[in-house]
């Protein structure tokens, strides 16, 4: 179990919707990280059962500051999917 995999919840008013719609939660996680690590380690650290695991590669935003360009990091979401009647209890009170 890799604790480092999973770095942050992504809390959105569309991650919010996906939560109460259809019972999936939407995580920002290491780049190296594979669909089958990811269903682990969520299983591991909240105890519940996960149904699916869905991942997505996003691309840094190409910003500026005056004259100079620069780039965001690129990341990695995953969307996973829960069993019916589990819950994640960090969600609960946000």
């Amino acid at each position: 179990m890799n604790f480092k995999l999973l770095k942050q919840p992504r809390l959105t008013e569309k991650t919010w919707t996906q939560k109460e719609m259809g019972n999936q939660i939407t995580f920002m996680v290491d780049v190296g990280a594979n669909k089958i690590e990811i269903k682990k380690t969520v299983e591991d650290i909240f105890k519940v059962t996960v149904l699916g695991v869905n991942t997505i590669n996003m691309q840094g935003k190409v910003k500026r500051m005056g004259r100079f360009v620069g780039r965001r990091p690129a990341w990695k979401k995953a969307i996973v999917t829960l069993k019916e009647g589990d819950r994640i209890e960090y969600f609960e009170g946000a």
